[in-house]
């Protein structure tokens, strides 16, 4: 066992952690929380905190293994709790924290932080903002709010997640391609083959501006949008992804989006995989090489006589492909 210290502006919080490693997978649990340095120091005595908090961690090892520790956790009725004290804490992002640190998304924060020499935490930032969005997705100031109920207080204001965002999508393309280098070091990707699609997102604005443009709007709404498109490889997990303005002919978004992967993922031979919409001639031609192939869907009625009625022959061999999942 071994002890963790979380700091914040006003406090430094003790923890006991154990290591646990469990179907090939490392994973730590919190024993016991200590409390801050205020509290450990009582316990401490004349000795230093730090040094006490390590021996005492040392102790509950030596314990475990004897199999002699016993954990005993008081209650009493009549104590009174202090207002506006916080005693309740939100722990379910644990399980995300343990996959945040894994795709290794602390260290491309600190690359970023070392080019920009930020004086905030990015690395915090970013992790507060993609647990809040998965457990409750709410604005950037609600996020902030409900952040500060988890076990790890945030140690940020408003204005760093502000100040943090634009650098957030100036290094897009570096935040992909990291995140993909080391989702591989998990899980293999399948990258033979590559889905491509596109959708849009409206705004509630009346009027455009240099991004948000007004386009075809997937809802028929007339406000600006915004269009996203997304590469997804042959697991259907996400690969990368570009955001452009509205009013951008989503054919051409395809081959920017690719030649970015191809160079970033370092990815040679591969199959791309579209729908009819995106399937230009330029798109089909710019995939049609030694190393890359191009398949996207036909429609049969709008094909010529004779070649709908070599598709609908039964005897030419034609089946369809069951997949099992």
């Amino acid at each position: 066992m071994r002890i963790k210290i979380t700091k914040t502006k006003n406090a430094e919080n003790f923890y006991v952690i154990e290591s646990t490693y469990i179907n090939k997978k490392h994973s730590s649990k919190i024993v016991e929380r200590l409390g801050n340095l205020e509290e450990v120091k009582r316990k401490a005595g004349k000795m230093d905190p730090y040094l006490w908090a390590k021996q005492y961690a040392s102790k509950l090892t030596q314990e475990d293994k004897e199999n002699k520790r016993t954990i005993i956790k008081s209650y009493s009725q009549s104590k009174l709790i202090p207002k506006d004290i916080q005693n309740k804490y939100n722990v379910g992002y644990l399980f995300l924290q343990d996959i945040y640190y894994k795709l290794g998304l602390n260290q491309i924060c600190n690359d970023i932080t070392d080019k920009y020499q930020f004086k905030f935490d990015l690395n915090d930032i970013l992790s507060k903002l993609i647990y809040s969005r998965i457990l409750f997705p709410a604005s950037k100031l609600k996020t902030l709010d409900l952040s500060k109920k988890f076990l790890e207080q945030p140690n940020f204001d408003y204005q760093h997640i502000e100040r943090s965002l634009p650098i957030f999508c100036k290094e897009n393309d570096f935040i992909q391609s990291e995140l993909y280098k080391n989702s591989k070091k998990y899980a293999p990707r399948n990258n033979r083959i590559l889905y491509y699609d596109c959708t849009n997102f409206f705004f509630e604005l009346e009027i455009e501006d240099e991004f948000r443009k007004y386009g075809k709007s997937k809802e028929n709404r007339p406000n600006p949008i915004v269009q996203m498109g997304l590469f997804m490889d042959g697991d259907a997990i996400p690969l990368s992804c570009e955001i452009t303005p509205g009013n951008k002919n989503e054919q051409k978004t395809l081959q920017p989006l690719e030649e970015k992967i191809l160079k970033d993922f370092e990815l040679s031979e591969i199959v791309v995989c579209t729908d009819a919409g995106l399937a230009s001639t330029a798109n089909r031609k710019f995939n049609n090489t030694n190393s890359r192939k191009f398949i996207t869907t036909q429609s049969i009625k709008k094909l010529k006589e004779f070649l709908k009625e070599e598709v609908l022959d039964l005897t030419k061999g034609w089946h369809l492909l069951l997949m099992i999942l």
